[in-house]
């Protein structure tokens, strides 16, 4: 709700006991599924280059600023040189029932000042694509914004062509918010960007869709969901 000034303009509501937030520690989220983990390149280099090269799909990666790499020595020198610091902060996902790094995602814009953060460089490698794995990871990095860190908001971009991007953002919670126009550049082209993003206000009701998702009853016996997100969302709802 908002409120008013003195002079009875409309003001934001008010956010009193606002405290910092901290930086994203570098410690491991672990799920069921999977474990979100601190990328090393040196570690998890050789996995994650032979689960891209698996069933090889260079349109995943159309929409990343760099790649894909025909070298493993190219892709482990670009790990080097570009997944190290602390914004992007590049985690890899790690699936529990082979402990082999099979995706990457990384928090970045990172704003413990006002307690705003992103999830970007979503990489899922055909290992993981449509898997428990990839929900999983998302949560567990959604609960550590939140629940662990107290962000505020939490965002996800992509280039607005990015069909599956879109749809991913709102499987997983995030409402569209807008669309900007030319809003950078990579591999020579233009990228109108779509704003997606979810508030601590919105999470209790997103996280309890999650955890009724991720509930063993919730699957058969073959490991299959027997509701998705969506419909577990109407019923909440």
């Amino acid at each position: 709700m908002n409120h008013q000034n003195s002079y009875g303009q409309p003001i934001g509501y008010l956010v009193n006991d606002w405290q910092e937030c901290a930086f994203p520690p570098r410690s491991t989220m672990t799920g069921k599924w999977c474990r979100v983990e601190r990328l090393v390149p040196e570690k998890h280099a050789e996995e994650l280059f032979a689960a891209y090269v698996k069933q090889r799909n260079d349109q995943d990666w159309t929409y990343l600023p760099y790649g894909p790499f025909d070298r493993f020595d190219d892709y482990q020198s670009w790990l080097k040189k570009t997944e190290t610091g602390d914004d992007p902060l590049f985690h890899t996902i790690i699936e529990s029932k082979t402990n082999k790094a099979v995706g990457v995602a990384s928090f970045l814009r990172i704003q413990p000042g006002i307690g705003v953060i992103e999830v970007g460089h979503i990489h899922f490698s055909p290992l993981m694509q449509k898997t428990s794995v990839a929900t999983e990871a998302m949560f567990l990095m959604m609960r550590r914004v939140f629940d662990e860190l107290g962000y505020r908001r939490y965002e996800w971009k992509c280039d607005a062509l990015n069909a599956r991007s879109r749809k991913a953002a709102e499987r997983f919670g995030f409402s569209f918010e807008g669309l900007f126009r030319q809003a950078t550049l990579y591999k020579n082209r233009n990228r109108d960007t779509a704003w997606f993003g979810m508030t601590d206000r919105e999470w209790p009701m997103i996280k309890k869709t999650f955890e009724i998702w991720l509930s063993p009853d919730n699957f058969d016996t073959q490991g299959r969901q027997k509701k998705n997100l969506q419909q577990i969302r109407e019923i909440l709802h």
